[in-house]
């Protein structure tokens, strides 16, 4: 059963995408040109985002929010913060496809202790509350993959194309892992990922330069389903840093170590 707050979540969360549903379903209608389309998926990023803030805002008045648009927005309480991303995987949506996601995260006194990832267009809802496990469609519970061995695993990874020294240190991170690993995925949304993780369905997964929107959600269905997250040197995970390294216990340790060989 779902707590009170969860139930708050998966309301904002569902409003808001079926927002993002009815854009995505303009999104193709729309001349592939670089400024209709992006401004258009802006504008539905923005309304989503929106909705989210005022059904959250209404049922809790007093929280504090984290959200990828509007930035930091103070509140009374002084214990509650919501961490939002209103549309995860902007680049999918704009380009038709289907995978992307509202995601809500519910932090309490610095620990995430309940979470939401919805994505509209696979009908899949990831939810999780601290010590309640994390479930897909409030009916089959999350467990990480069994697999042992880096070499049988599929590892996903989000990589940026800006250039930066962080950008070109996972190029190098990447020529070493493929090899090491059976496949290689880049779903281009970070909630995504860690859900396909808590789910199973990805081995692991390791990106940097992350937001704290972009894997506070993740990380307590990772947790929930008995999954391992790290920064790149192996400290504990942290939704601050932007490092992510995340699997089952065992392949976790060996991307860990892969990982930290790349200088």
């Amino acid at each position: 059963m779902r707590s009170a707050l969860l139930n708050i979540m998966v309301q904002a969360a569902t409003k808001a995408a079926r927002s993002l549903t009815r854009d995505f379903n303009e999104v193709e209608n729309l001349q592939v040109s670089r400024k209709g389309p992006a401004d258009f998926v802006s504008l539905a990023d923005k309304r989503a985002e929106q909705i989210v803030f005022d059904e959250l805002r209404k049922a809790r008045p007093t929280y504090a929010f984290l959200m990828e648009e509007r930035g930091e927005v103070a509140g009374t309480d002084g214990q509650h913060r919501w961490i939002v991303d209103p549309l995860d995987g902007t680049t999918n949506f704009l380009h038709g496809i289907p995978v992307f996601a509202v995601a809500i995260a519910l932090e309490r006194n610095g620990e995430i202790v309940a979470s939401v990832v919805l994505n509209p267009a696979m009908d899949e809802l990831y939810t999780a509350e601290k010590g309640g496990g994390a479930w897909l469609n409030d009916r089959k519970r999350l467990r990480v993959g069994g697999r042992k061995h880096l070499a049988d695993c599929v590892i996903s990874t989000g990589i940026n194309s800006r250039g930066s020294a962080g950008d070109v240190r996972q190029l190098r991170q990447l020529a070493q892992v493929a090899p090491a690993a059976a496949g290689i995925r880049r779903t281009g949304c970070a909630a995504i990922d860690l859900a396909w993780v808590a789910a199973g369905r990805f081995d692991a997964f390791w990106e940097d330069q992350l937001q704290p929107w972009d894997i506070a959600p993740g990380w307590l269905l990772l947790r929930e389903a008995g999954g391992t997250m790290s920064d790149f040197a192996g400290k504990p995970g942290s939704i601050w840093n932007g490092q992510v390294i995340a699997g089952n216990e065992d392949v976790h340790g060996q991307l860990l170590k892969v990982i930290k060989a790349v200088p």
